[in-house]
């Protein structure tokens, strides 16, 4: 449980704070080029049902703070008055509040009621002043802030006369800047923790070269020209720093990667065509570091102290199959683990676990291996030199970003799988995201985490799917080019389309949440 809630508290505050900096961005240009608006908050505080309660945890707005704020908006039945009798200065809704706590001027109201918001709001909205209303909502899927004259923010408003304070009467350019202010700002965001990360910690890695035993490699992977015991120093004539994922994406995009096999460099040609994707999903992994066997001690009860197992014994075969390294064995055992299906009776499981094995070449010996297809030994993989990097002040900011542009450049890369089947099954929602986060806080892990989900927010907001930031910024770019201002009617349409594929990803990203708790 504790393991749980301190990878939720981590998801929570990189989110919370990459929130308010994108909705920071937008709100920024905005109150540069004098747009009102109206709202700033972290969560959303939307209502869900009618008529339209309101509740956000914490408000602020002209040295007004209240805790636990309640807001009821409704619209008066058509009996309630007729035409004739309303003025024309009468709003068409009704507004108040109930707070918890409220601090106002140097008072402090508890369990307070606030009736005739809404003559209020009017007199306000005649005014070109306006004060920001800051708050945390009760929804933690997000935040926005709410712009006067935005097609997706205020429909409400675009049925009178356009003030000069809306986002609609504004030029082109800077509905576009104001728009594309939060990608921005993810983008910088992402630069400046990978330049403190390096200033604080500096850049800590193995090198290919220190890895001794080199890398160990599935059937294509040997198909494709690569031999176990191959250290990966170049791909496209381009040093490879360390053994990471990044490996395989540059491998997928290279045309020649460069090895050392016995200490000799040697070229291998790559095929046309390669999927990162599908060499980093593959079972057996497409390249894996290469682990001898290397048995140091026996678990007393344990099948592999059953059997006779000693420390020091090599398995060199299993059920008949041959095995090389330590690595063979792994893959093996995960395979016969997943060849048992939900259907598979603890008879089946006893059968599969019932196995034969050679030790150092010549005596067979028979065990029983555990329900999680463990022999119970320990075989620790090997230890290597680990090479630090020190950044000084000034050497961290191009160091930074050009990491960050790295991983910028990488991420754009991989969106092309996302339309694959296999693209598909990888995206992730809150429960993937939430366990890629360490099961203890590691500031350093937790910022290079954070940095790496800014890029994603940037990158993702600036795809041209309506409703996101890269939509509207179609939309003013396609007004600058031709002249031509689409309609309000076009831009509430594109809207909703916009808001049906986000839904849709999220059911997607949801279920795939869901199918890998499941083992499905």
């Amino acid at each position: 449980m504790e393991v749980v809630l301190i990878k939720i508290a981590q998801v929570v505050a990189a989110f919370s704070l990459l929130i308010v900096l994108h909705e920071g961005g937008h709100f920024l240009f905005a109150k540069l080029f004098k747009i009102r608006v109206e709202k700033f908050f972290l969560f959303f505080d939307f209502p869900l049902m009618t008529p339209r309660p309101q509740f956000a945890f914490l408000t602020y707005r002209q040295g007004k703070i209240s805790l636990l704020k309640y807001t009821k908006i409704t619209t008066p039945k058509k009996s309630d008055a007729s035409d004739a009798d309303k003025t024309s200065n009468e709003p068409d809704y009704k507004a108040s509040a109930f707070s918890v706590l409220s601090w106002n001027k140097g008072k402090l109201d508890i369990c307070k009621w606030e009736h005739g918001l809404e003559k209020i709001a009017e007199e306000e909205s005649k005014q070109p002043k306006y004060a920001t209303e800051y708050g945390i909502g009760w929804l933690p899927l997000g935040g926005y802030v709410n712009i006067s004259g935005m097609i997706d923010e205020s429909k409400q408003q675009l049925s009178a006369e356009p003030k000069p304070w809306e986002f609609r009467t504004k030029p082109a350019w800077q509905r576009l800047l104001v728009m594309l202010g939060g990608i921005i700002v993810n983008f910088i965001t992402a630069f400046v923790i990978y330049m403190a990360v390096l200033f604080t910690w500096g850049e800590s890695y193995v090198k290919p070269t220190d890895i001794t035993n080199g890398m160990k490699f599935s059937e294509t992977a040997k198909a494709d020209g690569f031999a176990d015991g191959d250290i990966i120093i170049k791909t496209d004539g381009k040093e490879v720093k360390t053994w990471s994922i990044n490996v395989l994406r540059d491998i997928s995009n290279s045309k020649e990667v460069t090895v050392l096999r016995e200490d000799k460099e040697v070229a291998i040609k790559m095929p046309e065509k390669m999927n990162m994707l599908e060499m980093a999903q593959s079972n057996p992994p497409y390249m894996d570091i290469l682990v001898p066997f290397n048995i140091d001690s026996i678990i007393p009860g344990s099948p592999a102290e059953a059997a006779g197992l000693k420390v020091g014994d090599v398995i060199t075969e299993l059920n008949g199959e041959k095995l090389s390294d330590f690595n063979d064995l792994v893959y093996q055992l995960a395979a016969m683990k997943g060849s048992l299906t939900e259907n598979s009776t603890a008879a089946d499981s006893l059968k599969m676990r019932s196995i034969s094995f050679v030790v150092n070449g010549q005596d067979t010996l028979n065990a029983v291996l555990t329900h999680e297809f463990t022999f119970g030994f320990s075989n620790p993989a090997p230890k290597y030199d680990i090479t630090t990097k020190e950044y000084g002040l000034l050497e961290c900011i191009p160091a930074g970003f050009a990491s960050g542009w790295d991983k910028l450049c990488n991420y754009v890369n991989d969106l092309k799988y996302l339309f694959s089947a296999q693209g598909a099954k990888s995206v992730s929602g809150v429960i993937g995201i939430t366990n890629i986060f360490p099961e203890t806080w590691d500031w350093q892990k937790f910022w290079l985490l954070t940095a790496l989900l800014s890029i994603a927010l940037g990158v993702m907001n600036v795809l041209p799917i309506p409703a996101l930031d890269g939509g509207h910024a179609v939309f003013a770019i396609y007004e600058m080019v031709t002249r031509r201002k689409p309609s309000d009617k076009v831009l509430e349409k594109a809207q909703y389309i916009g808001f049906a594929i986000l839904i849709g990803l999220l059911i997607l990203a949801t279920w795939n949440d869901i199918t890998r708790l499941l083992g499905l």
